[in-house]
């Protein structure tokens, strides 16, 4: 016999260490590793960690297999690995019932089990008895599958088994919206069951579905039954989701070392190399000790202080285990691979020689990993002095086998025994490295001959839909569709895939069915969807988005083929809109907002574009593989034929008004109006104080002038605003007293008919038309309904048409019967409405369209999708307008309830309600693509950003509130999201008018040094152009203010620096609510829940300026104390009192200097001032009582704001000294 090479020894040797210290544990039934000698649980995390040392040294032996017996040894350590990886998957197989239930709920209890027996496989703890949900577990065992398989192992046996894989990977592909209980099995940091978000769950996930991707199970001899199906998109969500979190881990824990194996091995999860650096950097500063890494921040597992008796925390106890928490050797070993992988060999030595510190030799000289270092009891105290400074005691396991294993990986690495690539067979950890351009391709193709010979007199050359078969083009819901036949099975019960959605990476492949090919337009062009799809800017605008969007996000085979139709609906007075034409001309030129384009035919495309195989729709459980399943046939057969004809709408016969309905008409006239809620015209956003819940409609608290004259005693029914006091003709309050018996309350409307009514009288401004009005109201009991059908026919504007249907939604409700017929069919109110939705989206009356959209109640499909995007980039949503009917929300909701909470913050006000519905999908836009706009903010306030928007249209087209209101109501889509992006940068913007009173919103840059250079140049309107220049200065930081604090934008470290504060002070005190310093017990500074603590604590100041300056005098007691001028600041600190006295410091500079601020606030003081203070109202129309002017100077300067509350600071705090010299500048 030959004698053996060094390396055959070397590995011999290797080989009995795995066997002593691994393989001797398995269980020779399921082949499940227990947890130790004293417990059989098997949690599937550390099993599928256990086994990778054994894979790992089969495939070292596979290398040097020059005799049998080493041939021999490497297939008996790739079937021990075979075996686990199957003892796993039908310990699970046998929970296939939760799988399925899962898809549907999503609830903690109807999850796979974390951890089985490792006897029979079987369920070891009760669904409620253990935090179960654990994303990273399962995500984990489907990555080491796939890897394994592509290396070349055979672990899955059937097509049973095929299914049930490709239902776990449903079961992950929503990770990143799905709170779960993480790597440490823990959730939220108190242990006390809450699951929360963590990026380690969400970066596993997103390797599975990747590394899964169009895998064939069978490997080299599978075919495409065994292949398995991610859509790119999900995988892709839980990317976006993990850089916005990185490098947090979750809510309450601000760093995790456990993130080590999502940006290196085995997950290799980030792309952007700079937040892998970031990402690691920030665990070895704060997580790395001697003899490991600290899990997180504040983790009392297994520290001494820690009371055995209970499972969870207390809040206020989590402080003591600061700087005590125990220290974990595994994280060395994870960081030995990291660097491998980085081909870094001095960081890997270095590491080497840390961990080999701290391990223990066993009897027999072998080096074991132990579980984790604690501090000794006695030790604590001087631990705390000085951290780092004690030696530690091991606890817990030793070996510690997950820590072991991959120490012994890292070990065949050093020793050249592996190369790198043989652990990631399917190349992940090239992730980060910087690829080619991509080239996206459009191809447009024309619904018929007319619209391709409209394109081509524009020199654009298109085919029609028939001239590009073979290739069949289907919208974006016939995919989704097809999508749900995946994965199903009848033996097993699985159903396919559930979720509907299918995003633009899937619709930008090709697909082949049999012999068919098919190319589906993406879904936003769906045009059943949504009113905001009717706005052709929009759309252009939507489709430049994803475009961008392909260009960074594509990393599959094959170039991105972006497919639209032309259609009829698409033209504008039967021409071919400009903004397309031009869009179209870019697009051919090849360049569009930096993004490489193509234009050109399908069939040019085949070749270059990336093609998916729908292989799962044949009726493979039925024996017939190679024939369509019969649902799939018959679906497919029905919908080419549907696909693209169009439906006609209601049509209304016009004709001539009749004069005897002119009357009538007027009862109806501003019915939509009187809906409205947004407030703009008082001056301090939402401080009319607790308002009746009757009294919604803000923009009439302002009485019309005929209410004044008549100032008699006479209590009314009228629902009354505050300032307006019980007034209110008194011949009218008899008669609708009246009329309350005649008509039936809708119940599902908030008002009576009677507060409708006096909604209707209020609107009226001229005396005139009241009385005739009234005159009218006499006799319409019965021939009311008819006459305003007669109307309804006759009239052609679409806004009295809108004005009557709402009047007949108010008074008879939506399903009555108009009498009418169509085609034999009852027409009720609703289908008028219909009728009238569909023509004003034609028309382009956008004001009107949202409004029928909202009492059709409409929602926006992506609805719950776009709240989903903004929660789980950690933003909080609130609906409703501050302060009193404010919902937030925390926690993705159902479409349904979404909606409904919505409603119920809006009551009656369905074209807000609409409103606040589509800025929800411009604001999941916007946080998808330009990220950065958010930075430094938790909650988005809809309801503040509306009034915001309809207060900057009011100073920008210098008009009221309520017509400000209705221009913003009027906006297109289009011009709606541009509004919005402009006030969410903070860029100018300017109002210029179209065609049809439609505005558009127009960025300018700033025109001021234009002006000042026309006065140097001294030409004649030299005075005028200063006053400009002045005027145009003025307001700017206000304007800033107020919308920092209708954004909640607050400084950067805002939110750790005031836990500074509050842990030198009893308490911060902001408007009644009280941030007690024991919070800075129980959270560290930069977690997120404290964050939110002080948000809602901030969140109570209803006026967004005056929050602003809260803020500010915040940042100045962060300066006091990170300067240490004082030790403590003494008692709770009441932050207003600061900003109040900042304001009389600066009332009185303004005296002594004759400032602006002396027209108002700095008057002399005289009986008239005290009467304006009594009633709430400035004379400049200050917030809060709070001079305009102060709100209005820059932070920085000598009369800066900044001064005034440092000043004010030094005044009211007790504890900085009042003598004796002090260095100030304030920076």
């Amino acid at each position: 016999m030959r004698s053996r090479s060094n390396s055959g020894v070397r590995l011999d040797y290797y080989q009995r260490i795995v066997h002593r210290l691994i393989l001797a544990h398995q269980e020779p039934v399921t082949g499940l590793f227990p947890a130790s000698n004293v417990n059989s649980h098997a949690w599937i995390r550390d099993n599928v960690y256990c086994i990778l040392a054994v894979w790992g040294l089969s495939m070292a032996y596979k290398k040097i297999a020059d005799q049998d017996e080493d041939r021999a040894k490497c297939y008996e350590l790739e079937q021990s690995c075979v075996k686990l990886m199957r003892g796993l998957l039908m310990a699970m197989m046998n929970q296939k019932d939760k799988v399925e239930k899962f898809k549907m709920t999503q609830s903690p209890f109807d999850s796979l089990h974390a951890k089985y027996s490792s006897k029979n496989g079987l369920p070891v703890v009760a669904d409620n008895e253990w935090g179960h949900l654990q994303i990273d577990a399962v995500s984990l065992y489907l990555l080491i599958l796939a890897q394994m398989t592509a290396s070349g192992l055979q672990i899955v046996f059937s097509l049973d088994e095929v299914s049930f894989i490709q239902n776990l990977v449903f079961y992950i592909e929503s990770a990143y919206s799905i709170p779960d209980y993480g790597i440490w099995e823990r959730g939220d940091k108190t242990n006390h069951g809450e699951p929360e978000l963590n990026a380690s769950s969400i970066g596993m996930a997103k390797a599975a579905l990747e590394a899964m991707n169009e895998l064939d199970l069978f490997g080299a001899r599978g075919g495409p039954a065994s292949v398995i199906h991610v859509l790119a998109d999900e995988a892709h969500k839980c990317q976006a989701v993990l850089q916005s979190m990185l490098p947090r881990e979750s809510n309450s824990k601000e760093l995790d070392s456990g993130l080590l194996c999502v940006i290196g091995f085995p997950a290799f999860a980030v792309d952007d190399a700079q937040l892998i650096h970031n990402t690691k950097d920030a665990i070895l500063s704060r997580l790395q000790g001697k003899y490991g890494c600290k899990r997180f921040l504040r983790d009392g597992y297994r520290t001494p202080k820690e009371d055995p008796t209970r499972l969870y925390y207390e809040r206020w106890e989590l402080r003591m285990f600061e700087n005590i928490e125990c220290e974990w050797p595994l994280f060395y070993c994870y960081l030995i691979l990291f660097h491998a992988f980085q081909n870094d060999k001095r960081a890997v030595q270095d590491y080497a020689d840390r961990l080999e510190k701290i391990m223990v030799r066993s009897e027999d000289g072998i080096l074991l990993v132990p579980e984790s270092y604690a501090v000794p009891q006695e030790l604590v105290g001087n631990e705390y002095q000085k951290p780092g400074s004690q030696p530690r005691e091991v606890v817990g396991r030793c070996p510690f086998l997950w820590g072991q294993s991959l120490f012994i990986l890292g070990r065949l690495l050093q020793e050249g025994f592996l190369a790198v690539g043989e652990l990631d067979p399917l190349n992940r950890r090239l992730g980060a490295q910087k690829k080619p351009d991509v080239v996206v391709q459009v191809v447009i193709i024309a619904e018929d001959n007319e619209i391709r010979d409209k394109l081509a007199e524009h020199d654009l050359h298109v085919q029609t839909i028939a001239e590009v078969a073979p290739i069949e083009v289907q919208p974006a819901r016939v995919l989704s569709h097809l999508y749900t036949y995946l994965g199903r099975n009848r033996k097993l019960g699985l159903t396919g895939r559930k979720s509907r959605d299918v995003g633009i990476l899937s619709t930008s492949k090709l697909y082949s069915l049999k012999d068919r090919i098919f190319a589906f337009t993406p879904q936003f062009v769906d045009l059943s969807r949504f009113y905001i799809a009717s706005d052709n800017e929009l759309m252009i605008d939507i489709l430049k988005g994803e475009i961008n969007f392909l260009k960074s996000a594509w990393d599959l085979l094959g170039r991105p083929l972006v497919t639209l139709v032309l259609k009829r609906i698409h033209l504008d007075q039967d021409k071919i809109p400009l903004a397309m034409i031009q869009t179209m001309r870019k697009l051919k030129s090849g360049y569009i907002n930096g993004t490489r384009v193509m234009l050109g035919n399908l069939k040019d495309f085949l070749n270059t574009s990336a093609i998916t195989d729908l292989s799962f729709l044949g009726s493979t459980e039925d024996g017939y593989p190679d024939r369509l399943h019969p649902d799939v046939q018959t679906y497919l057969d029905e919908h080419l034929l549907r696909s693209f004809s169009n439906r006609s709408t209601m049509n209304l016969r016009g004709g001539q008004l009749r004069p005897r309905h002119l009357r009538r008409r007027m009862s109806c006239k501003g019915a939509i109006k009187k809906t409205r809620s947004i407030n703009v015209d008082s001056d301090n956003l939402g401080m009319e104080g607790p308002t009746p819940l009757t009294e919604r409609r803000l923009s009439s608290i302002v009485p019309p002038p005929w209410l004044q004259a008549n100032k008699q005693g006479h209590v009314s029914v009228f629902a009354t605003t505050p300032e307006e006091g019980p007034t209110s003709p008194p011949q009218l309050g008899g008669e609708l007293g009246l009329r309350e018996n005649i008509y039936p309350v809708d119940p599902l409307h908030s008002r009576s008919a009677m507060d409708r009514r006096s909604e209707f009288v209020r609107q009226q401004e001229m005396p005139k038309i009241l009385i005739q009005r009234h005159r009218a109201e006499t006799n319409f009991a019965d021939t009311e309904v008819e006459e305003l059908i007669a109307m309804l026919r006759e009239t052609e504007n679409l806004d009295d048409q809108g004005d009557i249907l709402q009047y007949l939604v108010d008074t008879q409700g939506l399903d009555f019967n108009t009498g009418m017929l169509e085609e034999g069919r009852v027409v009720t109110v609703r289908d008028l409405l219909k009728g009238l939705y569909e023509k004003a989206c034609q028309q382009k009356l956008w004001g009107l369209v949202r409004h029928t959209a909202g009492m059709l109640g409409k929602r926006v499909e992506d609805l719950g999708k776009a709240v989903t995007d903004l929660l789980v980039r950690q933003k909080q949503v609130t609906v409703g307008m501050p302060p009193n009917n404010e919902h937030t929300i925390t926690a993705p909701l159902p479409e349904v309830e979404l909606r409904q909470l919505i409603h119920d913050a809006y009551g009656d006000d369905e074209s807000t309600a609409m409103l606040t519905q589509e800025l929800m999908v411009y604001l999941a836009m916007f946080i998808r693509t330009e990220p950065q706009l958010f930075h430094e903010m938790l909650r988005l306030r809809v309801g503040l950003i509306i009034q915001v928007m309809a207060k900057e249209l009011s100073r920008t087209l210098n008009c009221g509130g309520e017509a400000a209101s209705e221009h913003l109501l009027n906006l297109s889509p289009f011009e709606m999201k541009n509004l919005l992006y402009h006030i969410l940068s903070g860029k100018e913007f300017a109002v210029s008018s179209v065609a049809r009173g439609n505005l558009s919103i127009v960025s300018c840059k700033s025109s001021r040094v234009s002006k000042k250079s026309q006065i140097g140049l001294g030409d004649p309107e030299g005075e005028d152009a200063l006053i400009a220049t002045i005027d145009d200065r003025q307001g700017q930081w206000l304007r800033r203010r107020r919308l920092d604090g209708a954004l909640n934008r607050v400084p950067r470290d805002f939110y750790s620096r005031v836990w500074t504060v509050l842990e030198r002070c009893q308490g911060l005190a902001i408007e009644g609510r009280v941030l007690q310093q024991s919070l800075t017990q129980e959270m560290t500074p930069g977690e997120l829940k404290f964050a939110l603590e002080v948000e809602t604590a901030l969140n109570q100041i209803p006026q967004p300026e005056y929050r602003q300056l809260v803020v500010e005098a915040l940042m100045v007691l962060t300066l006091v104390t990170e300067h240490n001028m004082v030790p403590s600041l003494g008692d709770i600190i009441y932050v207003e009192h600061l900003v109040h006295k900042a304001n009389q410091l600066f009332l009185e500079d303004q005296r002594k200097v004759q400032g602006d601020a002396t027209l108002c606030c700095a008057k002399l003081k005289d009986g008239k001032e005290q009467q304006q203070a009594a009633s709430g109202m400035l004379l400049c129309g200050g917030a809060a009582y709070i001079c305009q002017h102060l709100y209005d100077s820059a932070p920085s300067g000598s009369y800066g704001t900044m001064t005034y509350m440092s000043r004010a600071v030094a005044l009211v705090l007790d504890c900085v000294p009042k003598h004796g010299e002090m260095e100030c500048a304030i920076s």
